[in-house]
Order: C-alpha cells, then sequence, then structure tokens
C-alpha cells in the first residue's frame, strides 16, 4: 500500500507540474514549430528517453540491491545461488553460449533500429538548408543539437575555455576516471549501494549537459535572448542586461565603498590578486564539498541537533574505498569534478541570477 500511494502521488505531483506549466503557455503554435522541427526531434525524444531508461536502471539496481543484502545475511545461499534477481527454475541452464541466444537478441535490436532509422529519414525531412550566406545569418543561428550545450557555454565562459578548454577537461576527465576509480564492486551490474558517489557524480554531469541542450533548443530565442517554453519569439526584442565583473561588483557595493576597495579592486594588479583568492577559496571549498559526499551516509544524517556526529556521519563501504584511493587518484579526482561538476553550474548560477559575468578577469584569460 505505502508503494502504490508513492507511486500515485509521483504521478499526481507530476501532473499537476504540467498541468500549471500549460496554463503559462500563450504561443503553442511557436512550442510546436520548435519541437517538430527535423534537428530537435531527438531531443524532444530524449526529454522522454532518458527518464525511462533511468528509471529502469534505477529499478535494476534496487533488485540488485536487495539480492546483495539476502546474499551477505546468509552464505550458504551465495555460495549456490544464481546471482541474478530473476528467480531460477530447476531444470534451467546455469550458464548459456554467446551463440545463438545473446547474438539473437542483438540482431532483432539491431533490426529494429534500422527499422526505426528508415521510417524516420522517410518521414522527416533531412534539415539541409541553402549554401551558407555571410550576408544573411540566420536568428537565432544555432549549432546541431549534439553541439548545442557548447553553444550554450560560449554564454557564461571566454570563448577558449567554452570551446577548447572545458571540452577538453570533460574529454579527459572521462578517460582517466576509470583509473582513478578504486572501487572493485558494481561491475557488470546495476546498483546503487556499491556504487553511490559514482553514480551520483556521473548523473550530475550527464543532468548538466542535458540541462544545457535544452536550454539552447527551446529557451535561446532571437538573438540568444532568454525566452521561456511558450513564449512568442520577438526579433525585434532587445534586452539590456547589465552584467559585472565580480570586482566591481564588491568596489561598487555599499561594503566596497565604507572600506575603499574600489583603488584595488580596479588595478590591474588587484583584479588578479582578488580573483586568484576567489577561485582558490572555491577548489577548496569545492573539494571540502566532494570530500563530504564521498563520506557522508544520508540516512543518519539528522538536523534536530544539529552536533558533528549527526551532519557529518560517516559510511563504513565509503570509508574503506576512500583508504584504498592513492594520494594521486583523489587529487585527480578532485580537480576534475571540482572544474566540471561544480564549477559549471556555479557559473551558470551566477551569471543569470546575479548577471556576474568573470569572476576572475586577467589581461590573458577570463574566468
Amino acid at each position: 500500500m505505502k508503494r502504490f500511494i508513492n507511486k500515485w502521488t509521483i504521478w499526481g505531483a507530476l501532473i499537476v507540474i504540467a498541468g500549471l506549466w500549460a496554463l503559462t503557455v500563450h504561443d503553442w503554435h511557436q512550442l510546436w514549430k520548435i519541437s517538430s522541427a527535423p534537428d530537435n526531434v531527438p531531443i524532444v525524444a530524449m526529454l522522454f528517453l532518458v527518464p525511462f531508461f533511468t528509471w529502469m536502471g534505477i529499478k535494476q539496481a534496487v533488485a540488485n540491491d536487495r539480492l546483495i543484502d539476502e546474499l551477505e545475511k546468509d552464505p550458504k545461499a551465495a555460495k549456490s545461488h544464481h546471482r541474478k534477481v530473476e528467480p531460477w527454475r530447476p531444470g534451467w541452464a546455469r550458464e548459456i553460449h554467446v551463440w545463438p541466444y545473446l547474438v539473437r537478441v542483438e540482431f532483432l535490436a539491431t533490426v529494429i533500429v534500422t527499422v526505426i532509422l528508415f521510417v524516420w529519414s522517410i518521414t522527416l525531412n533531412a534539415p539541409l538548408e541553402e549554401p551558407a550566406n555571410p550576408n544573411l545569418t540566420m536568428n537565432p543561428s544555432k549549432a546541431p543539437w549534439y553541439f548545442l550545450g557548447l553553444q550554450e557555454m560560449l554564454v557564461y565562459f571566454d570563448p577558449w575555455i567554452a570551446g577548447v578548454v572545458m571540452p577538453s577537461i570533460i574529454m579527459v576527465g572521462l578517460m582517466v576516471f576509470p583509473y582513478v576509480d578504486s572501487n572493485p564492486l558494481g561491475n557488470g551490474y546495476y546498483t546503487l549501494r556499491q556504487r553511490r558517489f559514482a553514480l551520483w557524480m556521473f548523473g550530475a554531469g550527464f543532468l548538466q549537459w542535458i540541462i544545457l541542450i535544452v536550454i539552447g533548443t527551446f529557451i535561446r530565442g532571437p538573438g540568444w535572448i532568454w525566452f521561456w517554453p511558450g513564449q512568442t519569439w520577438d526579433h525585434n526584442a532587445v534586452v539590456f542586461d547589465k552584467n559585472v565583473d565580480l570586482h566591481d561588483m564588491i568596489a561598487l557595493s555599499t561594503f566596497g565603498k565604507a572600506l575603499g576597495l574600489a583603488p584595488l579592486l580596479t588595478s590591474t594588479v588587484g583584479k588578479i590578486i582578488f580573483g586568484a583568492i576567489v577561485v582558490g577559496g572555491f577548489y577548496i571549498v569545492g573539494a571540502l564539498f566532494f570530500h563530504w559526499l564521498m563520506t557522508v551516509d544520508f540516512k543518519k544524517i539528522r538536523f534536530r541537533r544539529p552536533f558533528k556526529e549527526n551532519l557529518f556521519p560517516k559510511n563504513e563501504f565509503e570509508q574503506k574505498l576512500l583508504a584504498r584511493t592513492s594520494l594521486l587518484q583523489y587529487v585527480t579526482f578532485q580537480f576534475f569534478a571540482i572544474s566540471v561538476l561544480l564549477a559549471l553550474p556555479v557559473k551558470l548560477i551566477l551569471r543569470l541570477a546575479l548577471t556576474i559575468k568573470y569572476v576572475w578577469v586577467t589581461p590573458w584569460f577570463n574566468i
């Protein structure tokens, strides 16, 4: 009964949210035009497929975690159990060959995907346009959907950082993470308990990239102006965004004027030192935050009595994994995690909510 109530509570909340959003839509034609564009069809499909397959993976992981708990409590059953969530029946083979069982399933999946691609290519026109004309640029001019995340990042970072540095850090980080991983468990099967931290980190990064693609597709209109989904794209709209650097914001604030910080923060040397302190402090705070995530046991957190043992309970399993991790592995992970998983959303919030353009301004680069 509890699962039934929880399931219908979630569905009810989703329906209410969808209804409230539908009431805010003023231009359904504009929204349909964006959603039905051949370039945007994969994004619309992704909005449904990603939650569905995420739910399937979490469901399988929860079932595997329950099985792991059962086998840990019964060592005798662990020696003879087939280690599968689905019940095993007498007469079934405990091991099967790749051919024909696995290859047959893969072949059917290939046929189904091929049919879908054929239908897709026949029903939807390819997004081909006339030759590029430098005297007539589209407005908005958008990259293909798989590059929209990079194009959206140009709003928050310098072009060379958004186009070269950040993508390089992301790609190198994805290649490095398997080598900094000291967890021998959770390979080849779905699990949440044995891969809690790794799954949350990957999910956070994946969600950030999807959010950037959705923003670039449905929210960025003519002039790359922010239009909420359902608003009419006005090509004559002019938005005055008073973007300011962090050192200027502090220098011009009441606090900065009272302390006389304007001469210091407006000089070149002052900007460099101030930005280095802010970015360095951000990395220190970020490292402490990720270290807390690595070791905390969320089930034991209590806020009624804000003592140290309640706010910072340790997870024994995660502590064992941290003890297996070398200093080089630890520092490497912290660098990539802070530079991408934490810096990107923080910079996005600073720009959209506080109109802060840069936090570190130098003659060579701006962050």
